[in-house]
């Protein structure tokens, strides 16, 4: 077995009011791919900006030793001029610059101050070919998909001469296929000798390409495990990761048992939609669904499928070129032509993109809660911060935001911690309908499981619930009907006693609409 390349000794790392690491120790072999997990908030991350100079030396305690020598780095290029390359869950690419302008991005091919294009340009290429890229490396980054600007950060690293690639959520953002091809990618590097870190909540991908695994609790080491040993298993790390035995990964649910004769409580009818470009493109066809108060209703398809599309486009209109349909609320016809409209009448969007669409990352947790009903923490027009600030205490005790105060920043916290920030945010709106497009994404499976809970309260208080999600597992544990779309059309609706993960599967690689 080969010897440790890096060791990581009594790290800890305090933030005014929170200790992030404390006594953490990591040890990786040369050449295998190490995996990192833990709950969101568990120090992941801050443990490998230590290791990589983002936090620098002085600003913690403790040793790390890299290929047997005391470093001590004062800057990310300090570390990268060791061999090792972090590569961060938000891309760090610059979108209007070609893919060889990004990956020698600091790191150009000049002399006397002038690029050498024709250098650059090989050796781009060189290097996309590596990552299994074909595209020209005069491509703008804009103009490729998620998973392929995950394999430009790839080459990038490789430019660097990496000896230790870190992946921070490498497939948070990726469908399936792409994830795949990234994961095989990881093991082809690791046979070319470069020693992996992956931190990844996806326990299966740990699995898969992982040697070993280390699992953090509350900013410290609690074991490292032989992933290939027969007792390493899900459960295990699971156990490992939030303290206790996860007996179920869903709450225990009672089924919808409404009024089947009841007006839905949202009712979207005949619903086009066109690409905000592409004109001539359906996103959105023809496409009929409905909610009840009390229930939890999936939408299910993969990538392209227009789940997100139709979520948006029915909230405010927030995508693409309304073609036609109608909404109803409680057998009604509404109108939602406006992010306030449908506000209004009592319909809250949760975006998948929390970090875009869902926060203001650089303000706190109280103004981020009450920023979509003020009108409720205001008299005569002026925000009582005093009220406000009690709103937010109740929502941090009540969702368990892991936060030193309620004014702590939102972009500061864990992802876990963000999106329950999201779901404070609407539900002190006070909906009816809540749309939850993928809740659940890049959170750690006890984030989930409280998530899940909150869910599954809102729908036992009556609220009517629609969850998107690309994982099947958790439609099924968690929804009472589920509709199933491909390429724009619903192709099927599936009750919860029917449902299973290939039932789901064949619907949504349907080509055509099913006849209900």
């Amino acid at each position: 077995m080969a010897g440790p390349v890096l060791e990581m000794r009594s790290i800890v790392k305090t933030f005014p009011g929170v200790t992030a690491l404390s006594d953490v120790t990591l040890t990786v072999r040369q050449g295998e791919v190490h995996a990192i997990c833990g709950e969101n908030g568990a120090g992941k991350s801050t443990l490998m900006k230590v290791l990589s100079g983002v936090h620098p030396h002085g600003t913690y305690e403790g040793d790390i030793l890299f290929e047997g020598d005391l470093c001590a780095f004062k800057d990310i290029r300090a570390s990268e001029q060791h061999g090792i390359v972090i590569i961060h869950q938000e891309l760090a690419l610059v979108p209007f610059l070609s893919l060889a302008e990004n990956i020698f991005l600091g790191n150009e091919h000049s002399s006397r101050g002038l690029i050498n294009w024709n250098e650059t340009l090989r050796h781009a290429s060189e290097l996309l070919r590596r990552v299994g890229l074909t595209d020209h490396p005069e491509t703008r980054i804009s103009d490729i998909g998620v998973g392929k600007q995950q394999l430009v950060e790839i080459a990038k690293a490789l430019s660097k001469r990496v000896k230790l690639l870190i992946l921070d959520e490498p497939t948070a953002a990726l469908n399936d296929e792409d994830s795949a091809k990234l994961l095989d990618l990881i093991l082809e590097l690791k046979k070319q000798g470069i020693t992996s870190i992956i931190i990844s909540h996806k326990l299966n991908e740990i699995r898969r390409v992982a040697d070993s695994v280390t699992i953090l609790r509350d900013g410290r080491s609690i074991e490292t495990l032989d992933v290939a040993a027969p007792e390493t298993t899900e459960d295990r790390i699971i156990s490992g990761m939030v303290g206790r035995d996860l007996d179920n990964r869903f709450p225990d649910r009672t089924p919808y048992e409404g009024e089947p004769d009841a007006a839905p409580a949202l009712e979207i009818r005949n619903w086009t939609v066109h690409h905000p470009i592409d004109q001539q493109r359906k996103v959105v066809d023809d496409v009929s669904v409905n909610v009840r108060r009390g229930e939890i209703v999936g939408i299910a398809g993969l990538m392209g499928a227009g789940r997100t599309e139709l979520a948006m486009s029915v909230f405010g209109r927030t995508y693409g070129r309304h073609a036609g349909g109608t909404v109803l609320k409680d057998g009604t016809e509404i109108r939602t032509r406006t992010v306030p409209e449908a506000v209004a009448h009592g319909i809250a969007y949760v975006t998948e993109d929390r970090k875009h669409y869902g926060l203001n990352l650089i303000d706190t947790i109280n103004r981020n809660i009450s920023l979509t009903a003020l009108a409720k923490v205001a008299k005569r027009g002026v925000v009582d911060e005093h009220e406000e600030r009690q709103v937010a205490e109740r929502f941090r005790r009540s969702m368990n935001i892991k936060a030193p105060t309620v004014f702590e920043p939102v972009g500061k916290l864990s992802g876990g911690n963000q999106q329950k920030v999201v779901l404070s945010k609407w539900i002190f709106a006070g909906p009816d309908v809540l749309i939850l497009d993928e809740p659940t994404r890049g959170i750690d499976v006890g984030a989930k499981y409280e998530i899940y809970t909150v869910i599954d309260q809102l729908a036992a208080e009556g609220k009517a619930v629609v969850f998107i999600s690309s994982e099947l597992p958790e439609l099924l544990g968690m929804c009472d009907r589920i509709y199933t779309m491909a390429a724009g059309r619903l192709t099927g609706e599936v009750p919860r006693a029917e449902a299973t993960q290939e039932v789901l599967m064949r619907q949504m690689t349907k080509d055509k609409e099913v006849t209900r």
